[in-house]
């Protein structure tokens, strides 16, 4: 049987930790960024982790 190719799409966006967990970055931080406050944008540069049903579907589309 072949390989299962990952969704190169999920792939640039998420990535799987050695203990499982699903690691994503914050949204809103591209653009419009002068009226939001500096604890916000330092807020939103930390890491977010995704949970139940929407970390299985990315590890279903990352198998590797």
């Amino acid at each position: 049987m072949p390989k299962m190719k990952s969704h190169r799409g999920a792939a640039k966006r998420f990535k799987v930790t050695k203990s499982g967990k699903v690691k994503r970055a914050k949204a809103f931080r591209s653009h419009i960024l002068t009226k939001k406050s500096q604890k916000r944008k330092r807020k939103l540069r930390q890491n977010g982790y995704l949970e139940g049903a929407d970390a299985a579907n990315m590890k279903k589309i990352l198998p590797y």
